[in-house]
């Protein structure tokens, strides 16, 4: 089969390589699209990489080719998503049912071959199976979707808050859907970019409010009759929303961090305690499973992408790449700012 084998740092090549085979308790299914996630980044083009050669990707869709003995879930020609983690099962975290905290893990498209190929196998366990109306290209979503739903339960949600989404990326428009679908009072998206506020309100949202606008705080104190909100979801990962996170969250509030820092952050005594003064529960999120693997994440993804309660948009994807192409939609990423959306590689 073809695949993008990646060799060293920026060496990433269009090739061919053994097609795996399903053994025993394994699926085989032929990837249609994979997206290129912000941790690929650094392995291709830093030194992220485990080891090397690698073919990565695990963000992916496809349908199943070939079933391994003992394999009853799934039958060749379903239609499924790629479930990336590979827990251990045997670790103490793994037995009390949180595999994303799984110490002994592996994981497809990092720490063995992954979706940037025609083909790639993965346990029985890792396939999801979805909707035959559920295009491929929206299947390559699954993950982003999962890691949002995750980080709502992580912060104990419950319905009738008004629920504040610090970022209007991918994984923040799936988690205002996500709080709207399990009854916020109101869902309000916070961005610098006029148009992801604009497909935010496409997609639900009842208020958008832009940072960039010098009374953008009076906005909230305006809209929330000066009590905050009651759940906040940071999912930039970035300096500014981090921080605002502590001065919007309301008295008794729960704050999760879905997005992951890149860079040094610095609290100011006054504003950190402002967790004091509030009593607001702080929490992070990492991943997006549960018990029974891989969790109810996935299992509600593919049923509310089903119904199309959870909205999925063409702009979501800012370019479609062949994989025979897969250096250049690299390559793409090395111009900051260039990149607006996912890039997701194809398979014809």
């Amino acid at each position: 089969m073809k695949a993008g084998v990646l060799h060293a740092k920026d060496d990433i090549r269009y090739e061919e390589i053994a097609t795996p085979v399903a053994l025993k308790g394994e699926v085989l299914v032929k990837v249609m699209a994979t997206g290129i996630c912000g941790s690929d980044l650094p392995r291709v083009l830093g030194d992220g990489a485990h080891f090397f050669p690698i073919v990565l990707g695990h963000e992916f869709s496809g349908e199943v080719a070939e079933i391994g003995e003992g394999v009853t879930s799934v039958k060749v020609g379903d239609r499924v998503a790629g479930v990336p983690l590979v827990p251990c099962l045997k670790c103490d975290d793994c037995q009390k049912g949180d595999y994303s905290l799984c110490k002994h893990y592996s994981f497809i498209g990092s720490r063995e071959q992954g979706s940037f190929s025609e083909y790639v196998k993965m346990p029985e366990k890792n396939v999801v199976k979805f909707d035959d109306s559920v295009p491929f290209e929206q299947g390559a979503f699954f993950e982003p979707a999962t890691v949002a739903l995750h980080g709502l339960l992580c912060a104990d949600y419950r319905a009738g808050e008004d629920v504040a989404i610090l970022g209007g990326g991918t994984v923040g428009m799936f988690t205002a859907q996500w709080a709207k679908i399990f009854g916020a009072k109101r869902v309000f998206v916070f961005d610098i970019d006029n148009d992801r506020l604009a497909l935010a309100k496409r997609l639900g949202a009842d208020e958008t409010i832009n940072t960039l606008d010098k009374d953008f705080r009076q906005q909230i104190d305006r809209l929330t009759n000066n009590k905050g909100f009651g759940f906040v979801y940071e999912t930039a990962g970035v300096d500014v929303t981090m921080k605002l996170a502590f001065e919007i969250a309301g008295n008794k509030a729960s704050v999760c961090f879905i997005g992951t820092p890149t860079k040094d952050l610095v609290f100011t005594p006054k504003l950190f305690e402002n967790m004091n003064r509030k009593e607001f529960k702080l929490t992070g999120s990492w991943m997006s499973y549960s018990a029974p693997f891989p969790g109810k994440e996935w299992a509600l993804t593919a049923h509310y992408f089903s119904t199309g309660a959870l909205q999925f948009d063409s702009s979501f994807i800012f370019k479609k790449v062949p994989l025979s192409n897969i250096k250049d939609a690299f390559d793409m990423f090395k111009v900051p700012g260039t990149v607006k959306g996912k890039v997701l590689i194809v398979n014809d």
